[in-house]
């Protein structure tokens, strides 16, 4: 209790110092870890696994795996993995990838993988679900958190479908169709997963911008209405055969197609003394292409001493072209005039193999040793003209040639991998990675360079069963962030309409960092909740934000590397069934994250907080969520979910602009039932997808050396979506 009572006013001094105001903080902290203090003793379990039967979801009817799931307590945990370490990206498979497996394997897949399955495979399909909290070298996966296992039921000869219509509301009243049908088959030695899905992506946004200038004075005010329609498609394939029962394959495809038309109507109205100066109309259209596929197999033999086998081998590509138009209208006859053109384009190609041999040790240990060989090519195309008098090529949209960038980025990636499992005793796990990367990156177009890497990745996993209920893991690891090769060569900034590209690096290299963390889980006696607490600590080296890349006179930015840095942090997760209110169909899930991250800044020669824009991940947020099934009434089942980020600065830094983004709150709700026709129907509802953003920009220099010119002040929103779903199976 005299811990909790330090913890507590440590958090009061974090918030004071932030001028937050957040009093209800202590709201969540006791929710997340008054548990520890007054919970009963755990029940004993025979192991770290805790598995739930096909019977155990029974009462709720559920209509696919991804229903199953969200009834189990902690679940987030398990399918989120560790946050500390979710930041590695990268390209090739390595030993993690998701956590999930069907009936023990591991998917050959990368957008194709076994997550993205759960929302195919009927619930009536389903034996019983693992969920692995400790590690073996039986695994197909390592060094996840928790581990998922879906098993299947045993058949010769099954089939069964699922299918869902839904029907979404935009802002401006457009309806929006879609469906998915999926199959889900056993003949024989052959099993199968066939999916196909329809899912519009429309989106119809209200934006107003403010714009004042060095002196504070209104400048300029922008109205704009965009509207994105996309239709994007997408089929899979998942096939599995048994030769034997010591040989076993798999083989998985998918493909994905996307034709998008961004539309984008501005009013653009300038002042002079209070007063209205001129008044400009702008029209931008941005149609889109993309597709792509993926195939991949794997093959695992058996031995006759218990030793296996396996290779996983994938290919895939993805193919992206953009198109931006911008014409000038004049109010009086609509005649436009095109005064911007911009072309991107980008293929990304991939190429893994995988291949290693697992044996046991001694009683208790055993190892995996292999080697995973991976080829990435990125190609991409920029053309920028403008109208300046001059005219040019079909190529350049008509106008003057301004800016002709062309690349091809090829990695040959080697690893070579030793991963040691033991079992120390009956509480007691170690696993011990030893990983070697060897890499050559070539670049050639309008930026040529080359270059090779060499990086040595050791992790260290310890799990300790406390009791059967409650379990301790540690973990040092060295992670590498495999590089983006867009940040290589030019490209589109699409969130500024006044930046129409940004440049190339080809210098840029890999961001590692050390990570230290350490998490405690309880499971509460009787299924009743999950508690989590993870502490974490990084020392961050090369951080790659935007740098200081200017020539010949012209302030110019791109991304590379800007110095080192550390980020630590403390997240608290708890999801508690309400059986002390005697509701235990009552779920109530509480998170809260809090983090801190700097690295020095080489723009503006100093420390400063780590970037945190709208699609950069960290931060500390907090979170609550609420799920009630009501098995009498039909399977209805209602619920919402609520977070926010806070605390932090949440700023990106330029070489000549700042942009701050406010925190909002975002939300959903649901509810559903089963009625007419045995089909589910399902509500839904999300928050108005709120965006604000205060930028300023600089001029006579960078954001150090020069003066605030202009502070745009932008919020848009795209309305609060409603969707109607109706689900079934046959």
């Amino acid at each position: 209790m005299r811990a909790l009572l330090l913890f507590l006013r440590g958090a009061n001094r974090i918030v004071n110092n932030k001028n937050l105001g957040f009093s209800y903080i202590y709201f969540f902290v006791l929710i997340l870890v008054a548990p520890y203090v007054c919970a009963q003793a755990p029940e004993t379990a025979s192991d770290a696994t805790v598995t739930y039967p096909a019977e155990y979801f029974a009462q709720f009817n559920p209509y696919s795996v991804n229903d199953m799931l969200q009834r189990i307590p902690g679940i987030a945990l398990a399918r989120s993995g560790s946050r500390s370490q979710s930041r590695g990206g990268g390209r090739g498979l390595g030993a993690g990838g998701e956590q999930v497996l069907i009936n023990g394997r591991r998917i050959a897949g990368k957008s194709n993988e076994g997550d993205s399955q759960l929302s195919r495979i009927p619930a009536s399909e389903v034996r019983y679900i693992e969920i692995i909290r400790g590690t073996s070298g039986a695994l197909d996966v390592r060094g996840g958190t928790q581990v998922i296992n879906v098993v299947l039921n045993d058949a010769l000869s099954s089939v069964s479908f699922a299918y869902e219509v839904n029907m979404d509301r935009a802002l401006d009243g457009t309806l929006i169709p879609g469906g998915k049908i999926a199959a889900t088959g056993q003949y024989g030695a052959l099993n199968y997963f066939l999916s196909a899905e329809r899912e519009p992506r429309y989106d119809f946004r209200d934006g107003f911008e403010s714009a004042f200038d060095r002196f504070g004075d209104l400048a300029e005010t922008v109205n704009r209405d965009e509207t994105t329609d996309g239709w994007p498609i997408s089929l899979t394939a998942n096939f599995g055969y048994e030769f034997s029962p010591t040989d076993t394959a798999n083989l998985n495809f998918s493909w994905t197609g996307n034709d998008v038309e961004y539309d984008t109507d501005r009013v653009i109205t300038r002042y002079q003394s209070d007063a209205v100066a001129s008044r400009i109309f702008e029209r931008d259209t941005q149609p889109s292409e993309s597709n792509g596929f993926e195939v991949g197999g794997d093959y695992m033999h058996v031995l006759d001493n218990g030793s296996r086998w396996k290779t996983i081998a994938i290919v895939n590509e993805k193919e992206n072209e953009f198109e931006r138009s911008r014409f000038k209208v004049d109010a009086f006859s609509s005649i436009e005039t095109k005064d911007l053109y911009l072309f991107n384009y980008e293929k990304y190609q991939e190429r893994i193999i995988r291949s290693s041999y697992v044996f046991d040790l001694s009683q208790g240990q055993s190892i995996e040793a292999g080697v995973e060989r991976a080829q990435t090519i990125v190609d991409t195309s920029l053309r920028l003209g403008l109208l300046t008098g001059v005219a040019g090529g079909q190529e350049f949209g008509g106008l003057t040639p301004v800016t002709s960038s062309v690349g091809t980025v090829e990695e040959m990636r080697l690893e070579y991998f030793t991963i040691h499992n033991w079992s120390m005793n009956d509480r007691m796990t170690l696993e011990t990675t030893l990983l070697v990367e060897d890499s050559s990156i070539s670049q050639s177009g309008t930026l040529a360079n080359s270059r090779d890497f060499s990086f040595f990745r050791p992790k260290v996993d310890y799990r300790f069963d406390i009791t059967p209920s409650i379990q301790f893991r540690g973990v040092v690891q060295k992670i590498v962030n495999q590089l983006s090769f867009r940040d290589f060569t030019a490209g589109v900034d699409q969130m500024d309409d006044e930046q129409n590209s940004f440049e190339g690096n080809s210098d840029i290299q890999q961001m590692s960092w050390w990570n230290y963390e350490a998490n405690l889980e309880y499971r509460l006696p009787n299924d009743a909740g999950v508690i989590n607490t993870q502490l974490y600590y990084q020392t961050v080296f090369d951080i790659i934000d935007n740098v200081d890349v200017s020539r010949n006179g012209k302030i110019l930015s791109a991304r590379g590397n800007t110095g080192d840095g550390r980020r630590y942090g403390l997240n608290l997760s708890n999801s508690l069934r309400l059986g002390f209110l005697n509701q235990p169909n009552m779920l109530l899930t509480a998170g809260l994250s809090l983090e801190e991250a700097t690295h020095y800044d080489s723009i503006l020669k100093k420390d400063r907080e780590r970037r945190m824009g709208p699609r950069d991940g960290g931060g500390s947020r907090y979170a609550i969520g609420f799920r009630h099934d009501i098995p009498r009434l039909n399977n209805t089942n209602w619920g919402f979910n609520a977070n926010k980020r806070f605390l932090n600065d949440f700023m990106v830094w330029d070489i000549d602009k700042t942009e701050h983004f406010s925190p909002d709150w975002s939300w959903s709700a649901w509810a559903e039932t089963q009625a007419w026709g045995g089909l589910v129907y399902r509500f839904e509802a999300r928050d108005s997808g709120e965006r604000c953003r205060l930028r300023t920009r600089y001029a006579g220099g960078t954001t150090v050396t020069g003066y605030v010119d202009e502070v745009e002040d932008s919020c848009s929103i795209n309305g609060p979506i409603y969707a109607i779903k109706v689900r079934g199976t046959f």
